[in-house]
């Protein structure tokens, strides 16, 4: 079993929530984790929930570059800190991040077998702009097709949140190495506090696979407050604006889990959801779910959610302003969706990341 697993992280999205609770975990059965960061750095509500050390690299994040070589000094940073660090595997939360990472690079000449790298895909752009936009990559940006593959086919495991994800990957990358389907989890605990009259939803707002743009739409004819939690700036110049619904900003994730436990319905209109741990923790904080018509949701939560297509703000509307209406369905599907929500546990997450970390281990070493 490893005792010391770098895993890498950002500050922008999901991936931060993920690793902070995996790494509480892994470090509780006695896993020394270095956590290495890439892209903008944290701001000070995350920094003071990070309880294991903390390197922040400086080096962009794949979508923020425009060629595939900008990347390779982050490469080489991680080869250096896994090297001094001594870490005996990797985790890493981007498939472009493995790429060029040779064992050779990762050795270390006084420790027997090699350090195995676990690739967990939460994202990736090709799958994004497929599922935003319905094409494949402009000709331009295919290296992130290249890089990506590299970093796939460098891994000695590929985690994926959800099997729709995992189609997604197989339907832009080809023969991928067997996926392992770990879905994420949250460490949050039920809520009954009393409801207000609104209607949640949680997001990076200045991306288009969020799609902000179709609850703001139904917000002007639903009776109800649509909230729109989370950042509307994005780390290169983008913005989104909204007229019905009210904007927060973004917050820190305790006061987005205050919005949770007085919100009695949470909405989320993503175009492109890997997994969706927003819906997750809602779910468990006591709100009736209404999402998206997309694989991974409908995976994830058929029987205990109503579903619209992402782009269809007549039916936001209606299917909003009819659950705001019925109280019994919104009692209902509450009770449905935390139900569903017993399954997205951090100790059977943890389970499984840790059986899979020990397979990898014993693999490793030298016959």
């Amino acid at each position: 079993m490893p005792r010391r697993v770098l895993i890498t992280l950002d500050a922008v999205g999901g991936v931060w929530r993920y690793t902070i609770d995996v790494a509480r975990g892994l470090e509780s059965r006695g896993i020394e984790c270095l956590l290495v960061g890439f892209g903008p750095e944290p701001d000070t509500a995350q920094r003071a929930e990070c309880r294991a050390e903390l390197v922040w690299t400086h080096e962009p994040l794949d979508w923020m570059v425009s060629d595939s070589s900008d990347l390779d000094r982050g490469t080489g940073a991680l080869a250096s800190l896994a090297r001094e660090w001594k870490a005996d595997l990797l985790h890493l939360n981007l498939p472009s991040q493995a790429a060029g990472l040779s064992h050779r690079r990762l050795a270390d000449p006084g420790l027997p077998g090699h350090c195995p790298i676990v690739v967990a895909s939460h994202s990736c752009v090709p799958t994004w702009w497929r599922a935003v936009h319905g094409t494949d990559l402009p000709a331009a940006w295919a290296w992130q097709n290249q890089r990506n593959l590299a970093g796939f086919q460098r891994a000695d495991a590929i985690v994926v949140p959800s099997a729709a994800h995992g189609a997604a990957l197989e339907a832009v990358y080809h023969h991928l190495p067997p996926l392992h389907v770990v879905h994420n989890a949250t460490a949050v605990e039920p809520a009954d506090e009393p409801k207000e009259r609104a209607i949640l939803s949680v997001g990076r707002w200045w991306d288009a696979g969020k799609n902000g743009a179709a609850l703001d739409k139904a917000a002007a004819t639903v009776p109800w407050q649509v909230i729109l939690a989370g950042p509307l700036n994005g780390p290169d110049g983008q913005h989104a604006a909204f007229r019905n619904a009210r904007t927060t900003g973004a917050l820190p994730h305790s006061e987005i889990l205050a919005l949770m436990r007085r919100s009695p319905i949470f909405a989320a209109p993503s175009r492109y959801e890997p997994f969706g741990l927003a819906a997750v923790e809602a779910a468990v904080s006591g709100a009736a779910l209404v999402l998206a018509d997309i694989p991974t949701f409908r995976e994830l939560w058929s029987g205990a959610a109503l579903f619209v297509f992402p782009d269809d703000s007549v039916g936001w509307s209606q299917a909003l302003t009819a659950l705001a209406g019925d109280i019994g369905l919104r009692s209902r599907l509450s009770a449905a969706a935390r139900a569903r929500a017993r399954r997205f546990t951090l100790s059977r997450q943890l389970a499984e990341l840790h059986a899979l970390y020990a397979t990898l281990a014993t693999e490793a070493q030298p016959a």
